[in-house]
């Protein structure tokens, strides 16, 4: 798609700006910077790309959290108990163990022996530790689908640092433009002013020959009054844009501070003929507001998996060691594991849970039909603009050839008396006037510009 704005940014020092001479010092707020080292400090320092930039490094930590899914679920206890007394008390009596056959042929004074009981007591104090694995074998989809979930956020957040990339870049346009025009103003009201002077000290000479009244002269400085005063709200307007600009971009402002004026060339906006629709599919598919729907989409797809997954069994196998010394003796055993997991009870509600699923899928899915139709507006919406600009830029342009040759005549005809002051001023405000239409609808064009190329994945 052919780009329909060239912007020509080159080096122009202002004499009249105290920092013309001051070279750049990056992230310093001393010097001049130009658009581009603007928007390299504000994407480097605004808070809404480091708002952004965190948000992608906390998906990033729960992408590598849902990854250790995969391994193996290891756990371990241990436990140590002393008790006042023992926990299993009793006794003994093997007579009651002795078939009555085999009774009578054990002697006598054995079988005295054992017809006492025997007490016995144990666990009054032990030690019991335990170590498992367990591997999952089967999830239902659970595993894998939250890994590919947890994959598709950091995506989306990068996406979101797009949007958040774009909006300070053109934020920053805004900022810069507005400054360039009161800038512009300021060197328009600097020629009105020397004009006027000039004005003025023919009037002085004609009122000493007689041949002007005092009154030309009273509305001469009347006029100047009022450019000193537009001198003050410009200056003072200046001053407030390159504090918010500094604040923006985020370097110190001081009174160093400044822009480096690119130079005004309307003669690079050209007219381009509207884009095609294939142009503006291509386009669609660039946009990180488009992508962000699919993402949306591809979320909530996931997510009825994973909420169909829960309704399946989960298998998993492992290993596991126990050792004690409750016996007072030392007890090592190992062993291996399977585990078989039903969610019987979560069948009554999971099959609810699936079809409120679907239906989240069904509307994203909607809603980025919905919204790629509004982008494919917005690209319209956006040239038209940009086109809107450029044509009010030609008669903006158009308009200063127009006041200039009027004043020029009216200048003519008051230096040959057929003129009165008050028509010259008001050719001179003409003029003026003029110039001040064109630096804004040329800024106007800047930012129309940029706002196309995002609109249609240009930028």
């Amino acid at each position: 798609m052919a780009i329909m704005v060239g912007t020509s940014i080159q080096a122009q020092n202002q004499p009249d700006s105290p920092s013309a001479t001051l070279p750049h010092r990056e992230g310093t707020g001393v010097g001049l910077y130009t658009l581009q080292q603007c928007k390299q400090e504000a994407l480097k320092n605004n808070i809404a790309i480091r708002k952004a930039d965190n948000s992608i490094r906390s998906a990033e930590e729960q992408r590598k959290e849902a990854y250790t899914n995969y391994f193996p679920n290891v756990s371990a206890s241990g436990a140590y108990f002393h008790a006042n007394k023992s926990m299993v008390d009793g006794t003994i009596n093997p007579a009651e163990y002795i078939p009555a056959e085999l009774a009578t042929m054990i002697p006598v004074e054995i079988a005295g022996m054992m017809g006492s009981p025997i007490p016995f007591s144990m666990m009054k104090h032990g030690t019991l530790g335990t170590v498992t694995a367990l591997q999952p074998v089967f999830a239902g989809g659970q595993i894998v689908n939250g890994n590919k979930l947890a994959k598709v956020g950091v995506e989306a957040t990068q996406l979101q640092r797009q949007l958040s990339a774009r909006e300070v870049e053109l934020t920053t346009e805004r900022y810069f433009w507005q400054l360039v025009q009161l800038r512009e103003k300021m060197k328009t009201l600097d020629a009105a002013s020397k004009s006027l002077e000039s004005i003025e000290k023919d009037v002085k000479v004609a009122i000493k020959a007689g041949v002007a009244l005092n009154n030309d002269l009273l509305q001469v400085q009347l006029h100047q009054n009022e450019l000193a005063s537009n001198r003050v709200q410009l200056e003072n307007g200046i001053r407030i844009s390159k504090r918010v600009l500094a604040q923006y971009i985020g370097v110190p402002y001081s009174e160093s501070f400044d822009i480096q004026v690119p130079e005004i060339d309307a003669s690079k906006f050209q007219q381009t003929p509207l884009p095609s629709l294939q142009e503006e599919e291509l386009g669609l598919s660039l946009l990180p507001e488009y992508q962000l729907l699919e993402k949306n989409v591809q979320v909530n797809q996931l997510q009825q998996k994973m909420e169909f997954g829960k309704n399946l069994p989960t298998v998993a196998v492992g290993a596991g060691y126990i050792y004690n010394d409750l016996m007072d003796k030392s007890v090592n055993r190992g062993l291996l594991l399977a585990q078989v997991s039903i969610p019987i009870s979560q069948w009554w509600g999971g099959s609810h849970a699936v079809k409120r699923k679907k239906l989240a899928v069904q509307q994203a899915q909607e809603e980025l039909e919905n919204n790629r139709e509004l982008l494919l507006i917005n690209m319209q919406a956006k040239w038209d603009n940009l086109d809107a600009a450029r044509k009010q830029l030609v008669i903006a342009r158009k308009s200063i050839e127009q006041a200039d040759e009027n004043l020029r005549i009216q200048t003519n005809s008051y230096k040959a008396g057929t003129l009165t002051m008050s028509d010259l001023l008001q050719a001179q405000t003409q003029s003026q006037q003029a110039r001040d239409r064109f630096t804004e609808a040329y800024t106007d064009c800047q930012i129309k510009a940029l706002e196309y190329q995002q609109a249609t994945g240009q930028k």
